[in-house]
């Protein structure tokens, strides 16, 4: 295989770990903590969690390992969408295990938790795990979506463990994946079956912290790659001096995504869908927030601009979530092959209109034809609007060029606009980790098995004080409970994690606000550049604007 000097050199990088992680897996103690409950909802998740519910809080420390000596099998899973860093949890997590012992076996589960179901698995050894320390992607073994929630899924996982001998299994994955290892680590401990099950919180979305995870692996070197992508089209922008940029992030529930890469761009406009959705924003609120910041550049003679809008910011709009909501409603069942039987768009549409209220339908007539049509593509799953293929990049440009037509036709508006758009996803998925991702990961990895060898399940490998250098960051576990809370799913009510939304009275938001004016106005874009991996720590090992700004 040939080799770009980057890999070589990634390949040599030797993470940091946590101060309690360094002085060997002998000297580490664990230090109990407060006993836990779930964020919302307890008495219903005790009820579906007996024997995992309200366990304590701990940390590890430096002190005489306590653990029972015997030999570990641990079975490992990536599981949902990429995210850099993935590759260095189950280096460390190996690490660690053969620290341990070496004796001691590590199976990685190919294609995610279908891996478990199917049977299908590698059995690592130095070779092949030298092959992907410090890189991005989740090649390693593969990820998947399939979610493990049923009896028949269960008993097939404890055959699969009994077969193989494991002790434990760890799932690196999201909010939804945590939740399954939430609800297996349940039923291993109801049917006495003695295999432990761990997580590690893992998204780029960033929706998956509290105040005990601080932050999601991934989202470091995602956020920095777009940011690094943003502040090229700004000084782009600033070169060429007639485009404005419509910039889609992704970030389908959540904006941190989208707020990151503004703390770090100081692009114009950027849409916060949380904001969006408090303030009960309307489509057209929102093309007049943009348009008015157009006019005012453009009369000043500067006709460009970057704005950031966050993937899933058309469902935090109240009247786009009636509309969505009826459209489901309307394609209900075989309802989507009558609708898909239509001849063409002109009797699609006045299915459509006789299908949808009054209110509903008002919004769909003013959205651009291009939109409406991406409403009624391929159905999700659940036979749902995919508001992912929606491209509201272009949906803004084009209210906001509607906008500045009236303005110009009254004469408040001098200038010229064109537009320019771009969908900021799957590059910064399997990006190389930053320092700060490569270093997080592995403690992470490293810090499951620890949790694995005292004898601990249902929980969440947990490392905060991120925003202090890595020898004073804090190892330790707290149980997927905490972080649990019912909702409604598919018609029925079910466990959950509680996805963490931009917090409109948070630090990093309130930030944005006291600079998104001067920000929309002046010309005031800053550029990161690329991430960087050698150089002082102020720069290689640096956090997220995020991070650093909800930690003081």
């Amino acid at each position: 295989m040939n080799l770009s000097p980057l890999q070589k050199a990634r390949y040599a990088y030797k993470p940091k770990l946590p101060g309690m992680l360094r002085n060997g897996i002998s000297e580490i103690c664990v230090k109990d903590g407060a006993a836990t409950e779930s964020v919302a909802d307890q008495d219903k998740i005790k009820a579906l969690f007996p024997n995992t519910y309200g366990k304590n809080e701990i940390t590890f420390e430096k002190g005489t390992n306590t653990s029972a000596a015997k030999k570990q099998v641990v079975g490992v899973i990536l599981s949902g969408g990429q995210a850099p860093g993935g590759h260095n949890v189950v280096c460390g997590l190996y690490d660690a295990i053969k620290a341990t012992d070496k004796n001691n076996v590590l199976l990685g589960f190919k294609g995610g938790p279908s891996g478990l179901i199917d049977d299908d698995f590698i059995e690592f050894d130095d070779e092949y795990i030298d092959a992907f320390r410090n890189t991005g992607g989740f090649d390693i073994i593969g990820s998947g979506r399939t979610k493990l929630e049923t009896e028949e899924q269960f008993k097939i996982v404890t055959e699969v463990a009994k077969k193989h001998g494991l002790t434990a299994i760890v799932i690196i994955g999201g909010d939804d994946s945590n939740t399954n290892a939430a609800v297996l680590a349940e039923y291993m401990a109801a049917n006495n079956t003695g295999v432990q099950v761990i997580g590690c919180p893992k998204t780029i979305d960033g929706d998956l912290k509290n105040e005990d995870i601080e932050a999601s692996f991934g989202f470091d070197t995602a956020t920095k790659t777009y940011s690094e992508l943003i502040g090229n089209i700004e000084r782009d922008a600033n070169s060429a001096k007639k485009y404005w940029h419509f910039i889609k992030v992704m970030g389908r529930s959540a904006s941190h995504v989208a707020l990151e890469c503004a703390l770090e761009t100081q692009a114009n406009i950027c849409l916060i869908g949380e904001e969006v959705a408090a303030k009960k924003m309307s489509l057209s609120a929102i093309a007049d927030y943009i348009a008015d910041a157009v006019e005012k550049r453009g009369n000043n003679g500067e006709n460009f601009g970057v704005a950031i809008i966050p993937e899933g910011i058309v469902e935090f709009v109240p009247e786009f979530s009636m509309l969505i909501a009826e459209i489901n409603e309307l394609l209900a069942g075989k309802k989507t092959e009558e609708f898909n039987a239509l001849p063409d768009w002109d009797s699609k549409y006045e299915y459509i209109k006789k299908g949808l209220s009054k209110e509903a339908f008002d919004v769909f007539k003013i959205l651009p034809d291009f939109v409406q049509k991406q409403l009624f593509l391929e159905r999700d799953p659940h036979g749902n609007v995919q508001v992912s293929l929606i491209e509201s990049e272009k949906l803004f440009s084009a209210l906001v060029a509607d906008k500045l037509k009236e303005r110009k036709a009254n004469g408040s508006y001098k200038g010229k606009f064109a537009a320019q758009h771009h969908f900021f996803g799957y590059e910064g998925r399997c990006a190389f980790p930053s320092n700060f991702d490569a270093d997080y990961c592995y403690s992470l990895g490293y810090n499951a098995f620890m949790l694995i060898q005292y004898g601990y399940t249902g929980y969440l490998s947990k490392v905060s004080n991120l925003s202090k250098p890595a020898e004073e960051w804090v190892a330790g576990g707290m149980p997927i409970t905490k972080m649990m809370n019912m909702e409604r799913r598919n018609g029925e009510d079910k466990p959950v994690i509680r996805k963490a939304l931009v917090e409109l009275d948070g630090k990093p938001f309130k930030y944005f606000c006291e600079h998104r004016d001067e920000w929309a106005v002046k010309t005031a874009f800053t550029y990161p550049g690329a991430i960087q991996y050698f150089g002082p720590s102020e720069v290689c090992d640096l956090t997220t604007r995020t991070l650093a700004l909800e930690k003081g």
